[in-house]
Order: structure tokens, then sequence, then C-alpha cells
């Protein structure tokens, strides 16, 4: 069974959010394991020199915002999330996956941890855009 590549190009072929999301949607376990006992690899690569320079190219390139949405500014912490998931011989091997931004995509916390474990439910809402007399049918 070949495995779906993510990519930033066909990424921002889908022009809402619940699209992008969509797209990125993984369906993982809470708990499920990633790295191990290998932890230590990923901690070491998002230390680096050289991940930390990509990292502000990609979030100079979504302007901060979520999923590269505009009007969905991040405020707080950014997180850069690799769109395939990486494995300890990704980092071990230096695959193209580590440090190419066309599979990186600026996220909220709350975004990563919904496409993760496949749970839109942990979405942030945007509040809905209310119009005239939308409470006051009556009126209309």
């Amino acid at each position: 069974m070949m495995k779906s590549i993510r990519t930033y190009s066909e990424l921002c072929e889908f022009g809402t959010f619940e699209d992008r999301f969509e797209y990125l949607r993984l369906g993982g376990a809470v708990g499920q394991e990633t790295f191990g006992f290998e932890r230590y690899l990923n901690q070491v690569f998002y230390k680096s020199r050289e991940w930390r320079s990509l990292r502000d190219r990609v979030i100079l390139r979504d302007n901060g915002c979520d999923l590269g949405v505009e009007g969905y500014d991040i405020v707080g912490r950014i997180y850069v999330h690799h769109m395939n998931p990486i494995t300890p011989e990704d980092i071990r091997n230096r695959s193209p996956f580590l440090l190419d931004p066309e599979f990186l995509i600026c996220t909220t916390h709350n975004t990563h941890e919904a496409i993760t474990f496949g749970d839109a439910s942990l979405l942030i809402k945007l509040p809905i855009e209310r119009t005239l007399y939308d409470t006051c049918p009556w009126k209309l």
C-alpha cells in the first residue's frame, strides 16, 4: 500500500480552513507511540539551528496563519507541523521531509492535535458572523 505524501502545493489548492484540515487529518490515537525511547532524536532536531531557521521562513510564508489561511491569525505559540509524520529513521537519514518547506505548515496547538488525532472537535471555532435582525426574525 502506497503512503500518500501531503505537500504544501496541494494544500494551497484547498481554499477553506476546513478543507485544508480534512486534507491533513491523520487519525492517530492518544498515547500512540511515535519516537518511544528515541525521543531524544526529535528533541535534538527541533533545537537545531537549521530547523529554527527553516521554521522562521515557514512562519513568514504562511503569514503566521493557522494552516496558512488568511484570517486565521495565530495568537500565541506557532507550531510548524510536518504534514507527513516523521520517524527516527527520517532524522537519522536526513529525509527530504525534514527540512523542505513543501512538507511544512503553520498550526496552533489545537489544530496540531486535531490533525494528529483526527478530531475536528479540537479545532477552535471562529465566532458566528452576525447579520442584521438575525436574532429578531419578526423584524424582517
